[in-house]
């Protein structure tokens, strides 16, 4: 989810048909129909930076000969930018089958035929247990926060979802697989969810960003222990002080709504 300007057409990536500005509200992201539109229209747009602003988290975490499984890929370039790094035992998913088309049609126009890309609810994911390495998702769970209430007590739908999201990546990892979830989501907020009993995973994190930081998350199945300390001391609030593109982005529109109480 890269913060870019809010005129779209001055963007290269993006394509001279999209519409200059986000929608009204962030609970729009929660209509499976408004994403069917944007897709339909809307050639590629980045949410949380584009892959050079994480790009040394990745390559620290995530070896080249990884099974990796994307969740909501959207019109993102991420696995595109992984393939270039040597990864190539990819399978993106969405929700969205106008997403899915046309991924897997610039994939192929690109000669990336090693990317699977697959329709899928993160809620209900359709694959085996234990057949990825790796999990990675990118502001897609935050959708799921955008009508969460209170963040210190999330209303009991939203806890609901993130579970079922977690539930099955949990599920779909291999012993000693790693879940990463690149995120707005502050520790304190994620902690609860990520560190719930039923999991096996460990959690650490990183932040990378400018006028704010964005949070990298590394689960690590299998690798929990009983006596892990919290570790919020090291999480410093992100800094109010933003770059013009971020404050007119869809990024702070979508932020804004997200974490009022987060900063």
């Amino acid at each position: 989810m890269e913060s870019r300007p809010a005129n779209r057409n001055s963007d290269p990536n993006s394509n001279p048909g999209t519409n200059s500005v986000g929608p009204p509200s962030a609970l729009t992201y929660l209509d499976p129909h408004y994403w069917n539109e944007r897709f339909s229209s809307e050639e590629h747009y980045e949410w949380l930076k584009d892959y050079s602003h994480f790009q040394h988290l990745i390559k620290a975490n995530i070896k080249i000969s990884s099974s990796v499984l994307e969740l909501g890929c959207g019109n993102s370039q991420l696995c595109e930018e992984l393939y270039k790094d040597g990864i190539v035992d990819m399978t993106c998913s969405d929700l969205s089958s106008v997403a899915v088309e046309k991924m897997q049609s610039r994939l192929l126009s690109k000669g990336y035929k090693e990317i699977k890309v697959v329709q899928a609810d993160m809620l209900d994911l359709p694959f085996n247990s234990e057949c990825f390495d790796v999990v990675i998702e990118k502001g897609t769970m935050d959708v799921l926060f955008v009508d969460a209430g209170d963040p210190w007590n999330p209303r009991q739908e939203t806890v609901s979802k993130v579970m079922a999201t977690l539930d099955g990546v949990h599920r779909v990892l291999k012993p000693n697989g790693i879940f990463i979830s690149i995120t707005f989501g502050q520790p304190h907020f994620r902690r609860p969810l990520f560190m719930d009993p039923k999991f096996t995973w460990s959690m650490e994190y990183d932040t990378f960003g400018d006028g704010f930081h964005y949070f990298f998350y590394i689960l690590r199945k299998g690798k929990r222990r009983n006596d892990e300390k919290e570790k919020d001391e090291k999480c410093k609030d992100p800094s109010i002080s933003m770059y013009q593109d971020e404050l007119e982005g869809e990024d702070y529109l979508f932020r804004t709504h997200i974490g009022d109480d987060e900063d």
